[in-house]
């Protein structure tokens, strides 16, 4: 089955992002504390498509952190558990 556009054209790191540099430039507060690696819990908000799920990933990728995709709209108290 062929890959969703989005998905296959999604970016990988923090350079391949396009926007938000006040957040994932050079001097931004998301890359910084990336670079320091000393990421705190961060709850991303905003509208559909604007790259809440994809800076997530980039970050988890780049820290090797594990990522877990939650959709808070379909999911209920009980799908939140620590690991």
């Amino acid at each position: 089955m062929d890959e969703p556009l989005a998905s296959k054209y999604r970016p990988l790191t923090l350079s391949d992002m396009i926007g938000q540099e006040h957040l994932i430039g050079d001097q931004g507060p998301i890359r910084k504390l990336m670079e320091s690696n000393k990421l705190p819990s961060m709850i991303f908000w905003g509208p559909p498509g604007t790259g809440k799920t994809t800076l997530a990933y980039v970050i988890s990728q780049d820290l090797r952190y594990d990522f877990y995709k939650l959709q808070a709209v379909s999911s209920g108290k009980k799908k939140l558990m620590v690991r």
